[in-house]
């Protein structure tokens, strides 16, 4: 089927790859010129695991091809995405300016009967708004159809979840279109369930609230497990063994980022607000992931009351690993706390430097390896898992003024700890104090 993929985000381009793979013709649409002529080479301006491969490969076969030409994409295209950002308003609203701006071009520029294809996170009303404004631009008379199909990637794993998520979720007025779409889909071999169109754009904002508010309840019971000396990963295990449960998002760490969860969560609040309806629960979640994003600071203080001139290593700085995605990461907040306490922050990431140089404080200095950030520095603070973090030889440490590890992922088992000779905090587990214990002045 010929399909276009207005948006080159994480969301968009995902899509249009995997659409492209499974077998369609997918023109992506983007209005920076200089990103769509790289993409066209094959190269991705996301850091994401397989998607250039996959890239390269649909080019190389004809069936994906990028686009700043409205016009020339959507011709005879059957099926249009909309894939474009919904950043946040200052009150945590949904900003639907450029999903606006989509639908005012599709139907400039449509020529036959097209299904539109609703993949950005919208709140609950948008698509029938989306159809209006449609309807209303209308340049020539064609039918046009716009469904709700919310997306549900995860970044760093989003080629894997196109192919092997738990649903496809089709919110439909027209069973006609619901029918092309989910055709659309079958070679994903995806479960598929069809719901009306507002259920559709709920059924994304209560998925992400759901999960940021599993997150946050076990960070609290994290907190809780320190003050009691237990230890929160075997807690998470016994509950995650109840089915009713379930086993995932229960790691404690220093809360949830990225583009989703706090966008989402803060906007489900302010839609919940329009209906005047007081989401309690939600304000909370929101409450305690801001609040855990600063708990390595408390424990650093803890230790070294006077931060100033002190030499203190970041070891991850992308919200997640597998990313290079910064937006609402613990490093933002991190770092500028420590700058401002007048440390020396010395970073490192395996990917998302590049992309920490335009968010971070301009004080922050850059290792090119874990060895050069960690050397002589009075403390590290692990904020994102990567696997190079996780399987670091414990023994760098050891070139450390003193081996102190202040760990926001519990990235290391304990018991291994507990013979390293490093002092080591992590998040709702015991600490562990080196035998070699040195006072800080």
């Amino acid at each position: 089927m010929k399909i276009a993929v207005v948006g080159t985000g994480y969301v968009g381009l995902v899509t249009g790859v995997s659409l492209s793979e499974i077998g369609h013709n997918v023109t992506c649409i983007d209005i920076d010129l200089a990103k769509v002529n790289k993409m066209k080479k094959g190269v991705s301006p996301i850091y994401e695991p397989g998607l250039s491969e996959l890239m390269l490969s649909n080019i190389e076969q004809k069936r994906l091809f990028f686009t700043t030409d409205h016009k020339e994409a959507f011709k005879d295209t059957e099926v249009i995405y909309i894939a474009v950002g919904t950043p946040e308003n200052a009150n945590g609203s949904a900003n639907l300016k450029y999903v606006e701006q989509v639908a005012i071009d599709i139907a400039s520029n449509v020529y036959r009967d097209t299904v539109v294809v609703t993949k950005s996170t919208v709140p609950v009303g948008t698509n029938h708004n989306i159809q209006r404004i449609i309807e209303k631009n209308l340049i020539n008379k064609v039918k046009v159809d716009v469904i709700s199909n919310p997306e549900f990637l995860k970044e760093g794993s989003a080629i894997y979840d196109s192919f092997n998520g738990d649903r496809i979720v089709i919110g439909s007025e027209n069973d006609e279109a619901a029918d092309k779409l989910e055709e659309i889909n079958k070679p994903f071999g995806v479960p598929v369930y069809r719901t009306d169109i507002k259920s559709a754009e709920m059924i994304k904002y209560a998925s992400n609230a759901f999960l940021a508010t599993k997150i946050s309840f076990i960070n609290e019971i994290s907190n809780i497990c320190e003050l009691l000396g237990a230890n929160v990963e075997e807690v998470a295990i016994g509950m995650g063994l109840d089915q009713r449960i379930g086993n995932q998002f229960l790691k404690a760490g220093i809360g949830y980022g990225g583009s989703c969860f706090p966008k989402d969560t803060k906007a489900l609040i302010q839609i919940a607000g329009n209906v005047d309806y007081d989401f309690q629960l939600l304000k909370g979640v929101v409450n305690v992931n801001r609040k855990q994003q600063k708990i390595l600071l408390n424990k650093l203080e803890e230790r070294i009351p006077s931060l100033k001139g002190k030499k203190i290593a970041i070891l991850g700085l992308a919200f997640k690993p597998n990313t290079d995605d910064m937006r609402e990461a613990a490093s933002i907040v991190i770092s500028k706390e420590l700058i401002k306490s007048g440390a020396r922050v010395i970073a490192y990431d395996p990917i998302s430097m590049e992309n920490a140089k335009s968010i971070l404080d301009e004080k922050v200095e850059y290792a090119s390896s874990i060895e050069d950030a960690i050397a002589e520095s009075d403390a590290t603070l692990i904020l994102t898992e990567w696997d190079e973090i996780k399987h670091i030889d414990l023994d760098l440490f050891k070139s450390m003024e003193y081996p102190l590890i202040i760990d926001g992922r519990n990235c290391f088992d304990i018991n291994k700890m507990k013979n390293s000779g490093i002092e080591y905090h992590s998040v709702g587990r015991p600490s562990v104090v080196s035998t070699n214990e040195k006072a800080y002045v």
